[in-house]
């Protein structure tokens, strides 16, 4: 990476250059306003005035300056500001400090079945987020889903988005990148959030074998494979991947969208099925596992899934053998306690006043 760089961005103090992507540089910087660290993505003069390519170009860098502010979720990469001008374009996001997931498509690196299954469940519900929102993402990669601490996900990088009218999707020309693209995509077709269905299928096959579903030596051959091919089943690959995660990979992937997942919540539901599956009695509950335990409680039914996220990560998690005495009459108490399993029995000077479920 260059030592060179701007030692200010707008009102941004410029720390370092985090790195490259496409046509744009990322910097570290300083808000002196509300004093936090944040990602400036710039667009390069050059590409701005480009007769040829800048149309284009400066018409993905609004589309993703557009979303600040826009789009709210613990799993999606939060957009402060953006500038667009004749001679510069800028936006400021959310740092994520712990790179993406292409850290993890190569075989000697890959991540535990059961981490992928979570990822994937946590892509949903953003990507879920989004569509209700009347946002398709049309660029799902591994190279676009951030992590953020201990393997927590954010989706990032909106540019290639198409913004949805009704029931139907406004279409601007085939963008994404190929060998993540759905069927449609290809066909420069329709698209609705399947088109994101299917791509997070794709990276899902790559994070559980280290490898793409379709190689080929160009992209035509490689689209022609996407339409008309199907990939290598996942388990001859990686045998240890349950049947059950291989078939939800397939539905993802399916050609038709009609034979994928009817909503991002089915998909959803499918991957939380197969939590038990890898976890031992005594292994703590994975986040999403436990959202999806909340999410059930009654007492949750009116939260959005934002709220029920915000609830899930400052909440602690406890289980006690039968018998332990949890509170003690008269004694004032200091936090709310659900009972998300089993069944906690209650009395007052010594009278039973029965127990309590979940």
């Amino acid at each position: 990476m260059s030592e060179s760089f701007p030692r200010k961005i707008g009102k941004y103090r410029i720390l370092r250059e985090l790195g490259r992507g496409g046509q744009c540089t990322v910097y570290l910087g300083h808000d002196p306003f509300t004093r936090r660290t944040v990602a400036v993505k710039v667009a390069p003069p050059a590409m701005l005035s480009d007769p040829v390519a800048g149309g284009r170009f400066r018409n993905r860098f609004l589309k993703e300056a557009s979303l600040a502010g826009r789009l709210d979720h613990p799993h999606i990469v939060k957009i402060f500001d953006a500038v667009l001008d004749d001679d510069i374009g800028y936006i400021v996001m959310e740092y994520v400090s712990g790179g993406s997931l292409r850290q993890f498509c190569s075989v000697a690196k890959l991540l535990p079945v059961e981490k992928v299954v979570e990822i994937a469940f946590k892509c949903c519900q953003a990507l879920d987020y989004a569509n209700r929102h009347g946002v398709i993402h049309r660029d799902i990669k591994p190279a676009n889903i951030m992590i953020h601490g201990d393997m927590d996900i954010k989706i990032a990088d909106f540019g290639a988005a198409q913004f949805t009218l009704g029931d139907h999707t406004l279409f601007l020309g085939l963008v994404g990148s190929p060998a993540y693209m759905s069927p449609e995509q290809i066909r420069e077709s329709e698209q609705t959030f399947k088109t994101d269905l299917y791509s997070l299928g794709v990276v899902m096959y790559e994070l559980l074998t280290g490898r793409l579903p379709f190689l080929a030596e160009n992209d035509f051959s490689l689209t022609y494979k996407i339409v008309n091919e199907e990939p290598v089943p996942i388990r001859v690959l990686r045998p240890d991947v349950p049947v059950s995660v291989e078939a939800i990979v397939q539905r993802a992937m399916a050609k038709e969208e009609a034979q994928r997942f009817a909503s991002w919540e089915e998909f959803a539901a499918a991957l939380a099925a197969t939590f038990g599956q890898f976890r031992s009695a005594l292994a703590p509950l994975g986040e999403a596992e436990k959202f999806n335990i909340m999410r059930r409680l009654a007492f949750f039914r009116d939260f959005s899934d934002v709220e029920l996220w915000e609830v899930l990560h400052f909440c602690y998690w406890r289980k006690f053998p039968a018998g332990r005495v949890l509170m003690k009459e008269g004694r004032i108490g200091s936090g709310i306690f659900l009972v998300v399993s089993g069944k906690v029995q209650s009395s007052r000077q010594g009278r039973s006043l029965g127990a309590l479920g979940t």
